[in-house]
């Protein structure tokens, strides 16, 4: 078996693969090579492409797309894919569930270079049924996974005994983790243990061959944000530490999920917290949403909870879009999902690096009126390109704009180096 990037890394051997990715994050090469040694950082590649998750590269964020049993369009998931390449997104995690999911897998490869992740047991149940699917089916799903291409996939390493404990928690809305839903079902019909935790050290073997990230899923994560930290995401949580540690041990990158879903926002950031102070490993969180409330807004409720997530030190997010809890994304959603998440980054970037240098470009352009020049360092120019005044002062205050006058008064207007 050829060697790992993490038996590479711990060589002191540095890749084509580390030096893209520090290229893209700005930092030397042996900084990259050093987190994937220890296990802080990923690196998930697609061809040429690199991205760097973990300790010391900017915050990513992940862009869930896929069909369901009642929405197939393959066009209309092509369609997704090549709007969150161009709005920002990091990476694409398909959760297909309709129609030949292998097929649509196929084509959003063909129509984009990010990394794209699975969760293999979603195919399972599709191809098998939720009661039916086999352990040898599933094992099967995951290597024909890797071997089609992907760079990453999920797995729900839930345990019978966090199982039982979830049966007497007073939580409102149970489990809401489609992936752990179905891993649980396997386990509940079959009266037997967790068949990714009972073949663990198989799946890694698969996994290294093409060096996938492995993505342990949160499961446990609350439905509601009264559905506090508890007893189930505890164990969850130590479960997946436990397993992340023997996949980095035997050369397999790993990301552990948690913090996801919906956290009250006075919880966030020791949720977060906790999970680092217990593992060195990145963490991805979904979200995740501080309130219920926001419906057919949640996307901006989520940028609140991914900044202050992204600043307490998460290291990548899955975004969420303003159709979340109601029907399956439109590329429209795609888009606005996006370019919040991608607003929560950048906050939570500058809480964890300081403030960023785009801020202060725009802010030189800002104040020389440019509005062309300011257009280049925002986050999304579309939307705000076609806001913008031809020349001079916006509408907004037209001839009494403030910093006209005191520019003029004070003599401190500044080119702004366009």
């Amino acid at each position: 078996m050829e060697k790992s990037l993490i038996d590479m890394a711990r060589e002191g051997i540095i890749t084509p693969a580390m030096r893209d990715a520090a290229s893209c994050e700005g930092v030397e090469p042996d900084t990259i090579r050093s987190g994937l040694a220890d296990g802080s950082l990923v690196i998930m590649t697609r061809d040429e492409k690199s991205v760097a998750i973990g300790k010391g590269a900017a915050t990513k964020i992940n862009a869930n797309i896929g069909t369901s049993s009642v929405s197939i369009s393959v066009d209309e998931e092509i369609n997704k894919a090549r709007v969150a390449q161009q709005y920002g997104a990091d990476t694409l995690t398909d959760l297909s569930m309709g129609g030949d999911i292998s097929s649509i897998r196929r084509s959003i490869f063909l129509n984009t270079i990010l990394p794209v992740t699975t969760v293999p047991i979603y195919q399972s149940v599709v191809e098998q049924g939720i009661h039916s699917m086999t352990e040898d089916h599933i094992l099967d799903t995951i290597s024909d996974h890797v071997d089609e291409g992907v760079s990453s996939v999920v797995l729900h390493c839930i345990e019978p005994k966090c199982i039982e404990n979830l049966r007497n928690t007073d939580r409102i809305m149970g489990m809401v983790s489609k992936g752990g839903a179905f891993t649980c079902a396997y386990m509940l019909s079959n009266q037997c243990g967790n068949p990714f935790i009972d073949n663990f050290d198989h799946i890694l073997e698969i996994l290294k061959q093409k060096d996938v990230v492995l993505s342990l899923g949160n499961t446990m994560r609350g439905g509601c944000i009264h559905d506090i930290f508890d007893t189930p995401q505890i164990q969850e949580m130590q479960t997946n530490m436990k397993l992340a540690k023997r996949a980095h041990e035997s050369g397999v990158q790993v990301i552990v999920e948690g913090t996801g879903g919906h956290v009250q926002a006075s919880d966030i950031e020791d949720n977060v917290k906790y999970y680092k102070q217990t593992g060195n490993y990145p963490l991805f969180v979904a979200g995740p949403l501080p309130i219920d409330v926001a419906v057919g807004y949640d996307h901006i409720a989520g940028c609140v909870g991914a900044s202050m997530a992204a600043g307490a030190g998460a290291d990548y997010l899955c975004y969420i879009t303003p159709s979340e809890h109601l029907r399956l994304p439109s590329a429209d959603d795609v888009k606005d999902g996006l370019i919040a998440f991608r607003i929560a980054a950048h906050i939570g970037d500058s809480i964890k690096y300081g403030s960023q240098s785009d801020d202060l470009e725009l802010a030189k352009r800002r104040a020389a009126m440019d509005w062309e020049g300011q257009m280049r360092y925002a986050i999304d120019s579309e939307k705000p390109g076609k806001m913008c005044p031809d020349t001079g002062s916006c509408s907004m205050c037209g001839d009494f704009c403030a910093i006209d006058i005191m520019h003029d008064l004070l003599g401190h207007r500044k080119d702004s180096g366009k």
